[in-house]
């Protein structure tokens, strides 16, 4: 292909599945909102947990961000990071009984709301963190591809024993219509696809959910605590009036 030309292809299929994603999901965007903004006025946290490599990314994405809710708290696993060895974290997303382990020293349960978010939805990590969280009381919200977990062949490694996907076990589900495989583009004469959107695609999904929740909360006269960047002027000022309430709640703040 010319030179600049694939980029140009990649920046179509960005724009096209965030397009998809507002046209199709917007409803269930806006029900995983009105989960979050009952959180908020609870005054109680909202966890997310990206179970595996690059889904980390999206827990970090909408966690102690510029214009988003003091009230998330990131479930970081070290385990599950790229930066602590990438087949590493291949292998504890794929390892039976883990997410259970991390939902359960989390703490979560009864009334809490976890938001799970996993591109392809079928690990083991991210299946037994929705089922450990419901069985322990909480709501799930799962950020996921459904066509990726349906055409998944049930006998992939990756998936969990149950052969169970995440968006039939929430009690909310976004579809964030990452294709099989994730990478989008084909160069001719070259074999694998190039080109991941499940970034694009989590952060939009996520980003839009925290947005609309605000937006509720103060549509009903509630001024929820929203994080300001501290590379802008009075940014720290504004940031350090709620800290204390914080401290000591969310675990990674």
């Amino acid at each position: 292909m010319v030179e600049g030309s694939v980029m140009d292809l990649y920046y179509n299929e960005v724009i096209g599945i965030l397009d998809e994603i507002r046209s199709t999901e917007k409803e269930n965007i806006l029900n995983a909102a009105r989960m979050i903004a009952d959180q908020v006025k609870k005054d109680k946290l909202v966890y997310v947990f990206g179970p595996g490599g690059h889904s980390n990314l999206a827990a970090m994405e909408i966690f102690f961000r510029a214009g988003g809710l003091m009230h998330v708290s990131a479930i970081l696993n070290q385990e599950t990071m790229l930066s602590n060895g990438a087949l590493k974290s291949m292998q504890a997303e794929r390892l039976p009984g883990y997410g259970r382990i991390v939902v359960e020293d989390y703490g979560i349960g009864e009334d809490d709301l976890l938001l799970v978010c996993n591109a392809y939805g079928i690990n083991s990590a991210t299946i037994d963190a929705a089922l450990t969280a419901k069985e322990h009381g909480a709501k799930v919200i799962g950020v996921s591809s459904h066509k990726h977990a349906i055409e998944c062949p049930k006998d992939h490694p990756a998936r969990h024993p149950s052969k169970k996907n995440l968006h039939e076990i929430v009690d909310c589900s976004i579809d964030c219509k990452v294709r099989l495989g994730d990478a989008t583009i084909e160069l001719e004469g070259f074999e694998q696809k190039i080109g991941a959107l499940s970034t694009y695609a989590n952060a939009y999904v996520l980003n839009s959910i925290v947005v609309e929740a605000i937006n509720m909360l103060v549509n009903e006269g509630v001024n929820p605590p929203v994080w300001r960047s501290g590379n802008c002027p009075n940014g720290d000022e504004w940031n350090n009036q709620f800290l204390d309430r914080f401290r000591g709640k969310v675990r990674c703040l």
